[in-house]
């Protein structure tokens, strides 16, 4: 019965993180972690752990993918990514220092917003909008974005797929798919950098949950990956839209049972 519950909440879990890796570049961390922790009673630190490293190669696929039909961005999203890390640093650092806040459902409460803004206002950005900004511009901008990011995250603890999907579209004017696939690709590298730290200082996770984790979210990653970067833009913005916004609900009701 033990191995069964297992193997159905993984399933679970890694079908949400590798939907929304897939369609909106989510950090597997919003959905595998509350599921591990309140279904199979995992210490939190390592499902956090788990979560990160099923990231990896969920987000490492999705980029290939996004990557392959030409939806992404890689030399701004290397700018981008070198900020968010270094200032992931810093605001973890800072947080330190500051009282606790209950800040602990932001990221997921961003996402459920965030699904309701694609489906109400969808990004419709085209490409040729996003070559008309220079690229000294576009490179200064990632370097901001990114120091705002990785402040955020560290300072708060999460939210990071979320923070750049908002900001990509909403501040600099990315198309849906580029700004996933820019995402993902800058996820792959920030989500191997907290999987090593996690298991370095908490110690090796249970490798089976680990393996189906992985498994799962890489599939149901790939899968939505593929969808996405066939769609048209309003189908895929409603499309995001309801995987967020039922993700968001289903983690929040996960909350109230832990």
């Amino acid at each position: 019965m033990e191995t069964l519950l297992m193997v159905v909440v993984t399933f679970f879990a890694g079908m949400g993180a590798g939907l929304g890796t897939g369609f909106a570049g989510m950090s597997a961390a919003a959905v595998i972690t509350p599921m591990l922790v309140t279904f199979l009673g995992m210490e939190p630190y390592l499902a956090v752990g788990i979560a990160l490293s099923s990231d990896v190669l969920a987000s490492a696929v999705s980029a290939y993918t996004y990557g392959k039909n030409k939806n992404l961005d890689i030399r701004n999203g290397l700018i981008m990514m070198c900020s968010v890390l270094v200032f992931t640093v810093v605001g973890s650092y800072i947080s330190s220092l500051v009282p606790p806040a209950a800040m602990g459902n932001f990221s997921v409460f961003m996402t459920f917003l965030l699904g309701i803004k694609f489906i109400v206002r969808p990004v419709m950005t085209t490409k040729e909008a996003m070559q008309g900004v220079s690229a000294k511009k576009r490179a200064v901008q990632s370097v901001v974005c990114g120091v705002l990011i990785g402040f955020i995250c560290g300072f708060i603890g999460a939210g990071g797929g979320m923070m750049m999907l908002l900001i990509l579209t909403s501040v600099l004017g990315y198309e849906l798919k580029t700004a996933v696939g820019t995402s993902v690709f800058i996820m792959t590298f920030t989500a191997l950098t907290g999987a090593v730290s996690h298991f370095a200082i908490g110690g090796m996770p249970d490798w089976t949950v680990w393996a189906l984790c992985v498994i799962f979210t890489f599939l149901w990653a790939r899968i939505a990956a593929v969808f996405a970067n066939k769609a048209e833009p309003k189908t895929l913005n409603r499309a995001t839209g309801i995987v967020l916004v039922v993700l968001g609900a289903v983690v929040m009701g996960f909350s109230f049972l832990a």
